[in-house]
């Protein structure tokens, strides 16, 4: 049990020692992300409309 006691307070000492964001600076990385996952999703859902369209002109003909 001692391991499991001492792993818990090395964690929770290791905890105290992080550097937190702040509001502000927690805010704009969440936009960040946000925006980053809207481009990622237009890109990769034009991309497929395309490759769609594509193919069906090519089983078409």
């Amino acid at each position: 049990m001692n391991a499991v006691t001492s792993y818990i307070r090395g964690s929770l000492e290791e905890l105290h020692q992080v550097r937190w964001p702040t509001q502000q600076q927690a805010v704009r990385l969440t936009v960040i992300v946000v925006g980053f996952i809207a481009a990622s999703a237009a890109f990769f859902g034009l991309s497929d409309a395309i490759l769609v369209q594509i193919i069906r002109l090519t089983l078409k003909a």
